[in-house]
């Protein structure tokens, strides 16, 4: 992936309003379990960051995704991994299918003022018994006149309890899973529709996630994002965008926690000397690093492909279940060399290590990442 002075000038400018607007405030955020989500989008959507690969039609700037990736990969700077997850939901997860197949109407109506920061937007694909198992979702919509009447329930959802509205994937007819759902936009202050509950997570504390019950709720059909029946396979397109953005996510924090890493065994001493001056130190964090510019290098590969137009199903895959897999280790590795500092809720170190665990179950999980690129090993021409 070229990186072009327009990308520098991206991360330069994002950099600076995290460390302005986000940074002095995540402790608190993540003691009150929840960030302020409109106001935090409103300043992004001012600054057009919200809109990066949009439609200039739509208030976008109508850039490449790689431009994405490169806000995905600065949004690491922030000192927790909840934040950079809401805003991901928001760019990369819950608008793509609507920018890319819905209507004018549906566009101007949420689109554009997602683009904006004006609303809050979620995915509702989730459920208590279909999690990465998409096609076994229960909630449906039936038809009834002009209408959908939406009944079920979602779980894990995220920005849920601040959402205006959900991208909601739905049965909206019998027949085979992968051809029987749909895509629709639902208004979270619909008739019907119950916020039920925030989930208490181990991590992504600052990020508030939601249960949500649907009742009768009744919405337009032309609410519905595309052709009826295809919200599998939209959402399946919208899942290469997320897993690319959470593996782009996940390089600068990695590579933040090394540098602290560093800074603090060089500070640290234990009998008589530096702790980064025994070499099983150094050379750890060496393999690490290394570890984490091989996720650099397959996350720019996969951009690129997918800028050409190829599918990337497989390469994102495999990016992801590496982001997966090194937010576990790193943040394992590191924080052994802070010793009991490592131990304490504040370090920066032990909040990755929860927050980071969270990226091989969501998205996706690392046995479904591991069964779709066999899927592609055992089945398709490799090129």
């Amino acid at each position: 992936m070229l990186i072009t002075h327009e990308h520098e000038e991206l991360e330069r400018n994002l950099k600076r309003f995290i460390d302005q607007e986000i940074n002095p405030h995540v402790d608190d955020w993540e003691a009150a379990e929840q960030f302020p989500a409109h106001d935090v989008f409103r300043k992004l959507g001012d600054l057009g960051f919200l809109g990066l690969t949009k439609p200039t039609e739509y208030g976008g700037l109508g850039l490449d995704y790689s431009y994405s990736v490169m806000m995905a990969q600065t949004l690491g700077h922030i000192s927790c991994g909840a934040i950079p997850m809401a805003i991901g939901v928001q760019t990369d997860m819950a608008t793509p299918a609507l920018a890319r197949f819905g209507s004018k109407a549906l566009c101007e109506q949420f689109l554009v003022p997602a683009i904006r920061g004006e609303q809050v937007g979620c995915i509702g694909v989730s459920e208590p018994g279909a999690g990465s198992d998409v096609a076994s979702i229960r909630t449906t919509a039936r038809k009834d006149g002009d209408d959908y009447v939406i009944d079920g329930g979602k779980m894990w959802i995220t920005n849920s309890l601040q959402a205006d509205w959900m991208c909601l994937l739905a049965n909206t007819s019998e027949g085979a899973a992968h051809k029987n759902k749909s895509l629709i936009m639902v208004p979270m202050n619909t008739p019907g529709i119950t916020r039920a509950r925030k989930i208490r997570k181990i991590g992504m504390m600052a990020s508030d996630t939601g249960v949500i019950h649907f009742d009768s709720v009744r919405v337009p059909q032309r609410y519905r994002i595309g052709e009826e029946g295809m919200g599998f396979i939209y959402q399946m397109q919208q899942f290469q965008e997320e897993r690319l953005w959470c593996a782009a996510n996940a390089i600068q924090g990695l590579i933040n926690c090394i540098d602290q890493t560093i800074d603090y065994t060089r500070e640290r001493e234990a009998f008589g000397r530096a702790i980064l001056d025994n070499q099983t130190v150094h050379f750890k964090l060496a393999e690490l690093k290394t570890e984490v510019e091989s996720l650099r290098a397959l996350t720019y590969m996969a951009t690129e492909h997918y800028i050409a137009g190829r599918d990337v199903t497989e390469w994102a895959s495999m990016a992801k279940l590496k982001a997966g897999r090194l937010l576990r280790t790193v943040p394992d590795a590191c924080l052994q060399f802070w010793g009991g500092m490592g131990f304490t809720w504040e370090n920066p170190i032990s909040r990755m290590y929860r927050d980071g665990r969270l990226a091989s179950i969501g998205g996706g999980a690392d046995e479904v990442m591991l069964g779709i690129i066999c899927k592609f090993m055992h089945t398709l021409p490799r090129t």
